[in-house]
């Protein structure tokens, strides 16, 4: 399978927090995410698994890097551990600091949205994707961004 043909990897929305995003994985500082599972049932889909790899696109939608996850657990929220947390790249120093962030997005609208409740809310039982990964290309165009 060639990497136009592998499943794409979008980090948050389009614009500045996937800007943000996609130039921490591209320096390397991010190297885990994370994921609602209610996410891919209401989107038809199975979660990713260890040993897949994804092509990663930047705001408009362009591939900057293929990725393979190396590690995929499914952690009630309540349980998530520190060094998920510190491996995101996104300057949280704890676990508390990333919940509030995390539940700040997974409560916006958009979010919401996409999972047809407009009144969702996350709780410490809520099963959260934890995915780790590295980076396994970078188009030629894309390392200066």
């Amino acid at each position: 399978m060639t990497d136009h043909e592998l499943p794409r990897m979008e980090f948050g929305f389009p614009g500045p927090l996937r800007d943000r995003l996609v130039a921490a994985v591209l320096s390397g500082a991010k190297t885990t995410t994370s994921a609602l599972m209610l996410g891919y049932a209401a989107e038809g889909e199975s979660p990713p698994e260890a040993g897949q790899r994804l092509v990663v696109v930047d705001s408009h939608e362009v591939p900057v890097a293929t990725i393979e996850l190396t590690d995929v657990r499914v952690v009630r929220l309540a349980d998530m551990d520190l060094q998920h947390v510190l491996d995101e790249g996104e300057g949280d120093e704890s676990v508390a600091q990333w919940r509030a962030g995390h539940e700040e997005m997974w409560h916006s609208a958009e979010v919401r949205g996409e999972l047809g409740d407009p009144d969702f809310t996350v709780d410490d039982d809520t099963e959260v994707l934890a995915k780790r990964f590295r980076v396994v290309s970078v188009p030629t165009a894309s390392k200066s961004i």
